[in-house]
């Protein structure tokens, strides 16, 4: 068969293949499709980094790169692949690894007496996402367990693999979802401009050679790390862990160091994250978004009217839980809206990395939120379906 091996391969061919052979295909495209979506963020994170976007300029460019080579795939090649969860599970067990092994020497354990203040603020933005989802599911005529997955702040991911798994409108779901974590990623820099005077001077790549340590002896720690995170990112894609894969490679980051060392063949080793290692983390985060706004639903503009409404109701009860925070604590406004912001928290977390700006404190508020939310997910959806049942579908999608 004389067929150049090319984008063009990527294109279906309707054929009656054995399961095994269609698998490995599906594979394949979509490594092909990931490798374009890197190649392009790459020099489109650069760019913006020239820009003084902010610390976070790959994600952006993985934003629009997951966007625009899927409406390529779509509109060119008339295939429709569908977002790629597992890179976004990479990505995040490598955002969790980098920011873990930052906050290495912070002392989390004195935030405890913290934790039923983090606990308050999530239980408030649960309750809001439930009561926004409630006037979002009455307004535009959905029923209520789509709409209380679509504006409860759980992350894309999760909330569209549950919407899935319950047979409800997955791409309403994970539209309302990626309008709600794009808002929040795209607003908190320019937010946090008016706190940070040299927010737009901070350095977004260090100087040449610094994107990783050729050291024998890092390369080394390195290869173990990456090995730990990818077992860690297996099992939670196995045992089906919601955020496991950024818990588990925060957790193995924060006590590397630790467990090394009281190794009895091991002394004084200090390991440090590459700079590249988030850096392809943050394109892959950014990537897994863009391709949720890279799909085609078939949405009318009531529909993303909607949507709109409900995200701008959730940023709001963003805003009333950071000043909550702000009574009941010290911390300054900047650090109470990245803990109460309700997008992703491996993206919350970067911005904070990136302004350099307590980021044990944003760690700490976001990791609670995410036991909180992921242990009490039976018994949302339990309650979900409850009223679903109660109140009936109106409009089943």
């Amino acid at each position: 068969m004389n067929q150049s091996v090319g984008v063009a391969s990527i294109q279906e061919e309707p054929t009656n293949k054995s399961p095994v052979v269609a698998k490995s295909q599906l594979i394949v495209k979509q490594l092909i499709i990931l490798c374009l979506e890197m190649l392009l963020a790459l020099p489109l994170g650069w760019t913006l980094t020239k820009f003084h976007i902010g610390g976070i300029s790959w994600i952006f460019g993985g934003i629009a790169a997951g966007t625009a080579i899927l409406q390529g795939c779509r509109i060119f090649y008339n295939y429709a692949p569908k977002p790629n969860r597992i890179a976004r599970k990479v990505g995040m067990g490598l955002v969790g690894l980098t920011v873990g092994a930052s906050n290495a020497n912070s002392d989390l354990a004195s935030l405890a007496s913290r934790i039923p203040i983090f606990i308050f603020l999530t239980l408030f933005l649960l309750l809001c996402g439930s009561g926004i989802g409630y006037i979002y599911s009455r307004l535009s005529k959905t029923n209520i367990l789509t709409a209380m997955l679509a504006t409860v702040p759980g992350g894309v991911g999760v909330m569209s693999s549950i919407a899935a798994d319950y047979d409800r409108n997955v791409t309403l779901v994970a539209l309302v979802q990626a309008i709600r974590v794009t808002s929040v990623v795209l607003l908190i820099p320019f937010i946090a401009r008016t706190s940070v005077n040299d927010y737009w001077n901070l350095p977004t790549l260090p100087l040449r050679g610094a994107l990783i340590d050729f050291d024998p002896a890092q390369l080394t720690l390195l290869a173990i790390a990456l090995l730990l995170t990818g077992i860690i990112i297996f099992l939670a894609i196995i045992l089906n862990i919601p955020a496991g894969d950024f818990f588990g490679a925060l957790i193995l980051g924060a006590t590397f160091n630790f467990w090394l060392n009281s190794l009895p063949f091991v002394n004084d080793v200090h390991f440090h994250a590459p700079l590249l290692v988030n850096i392809i983390g943050q394109i892959l985060l950014g990537i897994t978004i863009g391709e949720y706004w890279g799909e085609k639903p078939n949405f009318g503009t009531k529909t993303v009217g909607y949507a709109l409404m409900s995200v701008v109701m959730t940023l709001v009860a963003g805003a009333i839980a950071a000043i909550l925070a702000m009574q009941l604590t010290s911390w300054d406004w900047l650090t109470c809206l990245l803990v109460t912001a309700p997008g992703g928290s491996a993206e919350m977390i970067l911005v904070s990395l990136a302004l350099n700006h307590n980021v044990e404190i944003v760690t700490a508020g976001h990791l609670v939120r995410l036991i909180a939310i992921n242990s009490s997910l039976p018994l949302w959806l339990f309650l979900f379906r409850r009223l679903d049942r109660r109140w009936g579908v109106e409009n089943r999608q």
